[in-house]
């Protein structure tokens, strides 16, 4: 059910008492998943304030989000730092129909590398810099993460061949969703049965671990030649190779995707291993990545540009298909 901004504004309100901040008009940045507010803090410095969907993420789900993080933003990486109420606590629970949790974490400088799949206006020295600064950075979290013992109770969702491709996928059943043609469902169905059958012979060779899952182009900051990583809303467990194809799949019709990927697998490769054997798997993950999407805009039909949306994963899933199927 639909929330209205006056009804956002109040119960922000209500969660700021939580971290002993005062009486202020916190400004809504997002609401999609979540409600996204920029927060003043106590010492003038500023936050986001996250209010999470009812029902979208467990509380265990969410606490074990925040200390990733936590530990990541510990060992040097540029992610958002979360921030303990005054009780000590990263999550905090408020009172309501449906239970509703609120975070607050602190504020990352800088500016998106692009939007959505629009060409980047930048110099191509520039965008070779970006994305070998993301790499190494994507890089360096798998490595941090794989040193890391999770603690007793951790829990987020898994990006695996079940989470991709299974019955109930984690962005939706992207082969009989809302929006599409009977031609499409066939195809998507008969698709979805040859890649559980690709990605079953591959997976046990590949590299899995923690991963961001949504190292989109809006979720990567740039400041200078810093990059910082944000909204870690759909991390869980799954293959390194998705993280990679999520950073590039909104860059492939770019005029500058070829050095797009080559600097970012440069990058990559300076600080963690990836061999070739394992690359050769990338289009299928482009793949994948690109069926979540469908998937995703299939469970939110009320979207105002949703039929648009919908033909235009389906042709690129077709195109990727295709040329999945020259890499075979």
């Amino acid at each position: 059910m639909a929330v209205s901004q006056e009804e956002l504004q109040v119960q922000a309100r209500r969660a700021l008492a939580a971290w002993g901040l005062p009486d202020q008009q916190p400004e809504l940045l997002k609401y999609r998943e979540n409600a996204v507010f920029k927060v003043r803090l106590g010492d003038g410095g500023k936050a986001a304030l996250r209010l999470h969907r009812p029902g979208y993420h467990s509380e265990a789900a969410l606490r074990s989000e925040l200390l990733w993080m936590d530990d990541l933003r510990h060992n040097g990486l540029n992610v958002p730092q979360p921030v303990a109420a005054l009780d000590g606590s990263l999550l905090v629970s408020l009172d309501g129909a449906e239970p509703q949790y609120a975070d607050l974490i602190g504020w990352v400088d800088g500016r998106q590398i692009g939007e959505g799949s629009k060409p980047l206006d930048r110099p191509a020295e520039e965008i070779a810099q970006i994305y070998h600064s993301l790499g190494a950075a994507m890089a360096k979290m798998h490595d941090v993460t794989d040193r890391w013992t999770p603690p007793p109770g951790f829990s987020r969702p898994a990006w695996d061949g079940r989470g991709l491709l299974g019955e109930n996928p984690l962005w939706g059943r992207f082969w009989d969703c809302a929006g599409l043609s009977s031609a499409d469902r066939a195809f998507l169905s008969g698709l979805r049965s040859r890649l559980q059958h690709r990605l079953a012979t591959v997976a046990s060779a590949l590299d899995c671990g923690l991963i961001h899952a949504d190292l989109v182009r809006e979720n990567v900051l740039v400041d200078g030649e810093r990059v910082a990583m944000i909204d870690f809303d759909d991390c869980g467990y799954g293959f390194r190779l998705f993280d990679i194809a999520t950073a590039l799949l909104r860059g492939r019709r770019d005029p500058h995707y070829q050095l797009i990927e080559a600097s970012l697998l440069a990058g990559y490769r300076a600080c963690r291993p990836l061999r070739d054997e394992a690359l050769s798997h990338l289009p299928l993950f482009l793949l994948l990545r690109g069926l979540t999407y469908i998937g995703w805009v299939g469970d939110r039909p009320d979207l105002p540009d949703a039929a648009e949306r919908m033909a235009r994963y389906v042709a690129d899933v077709r195109e990727l298909a295709a040329l999945l199927e020259e890499t075979a």
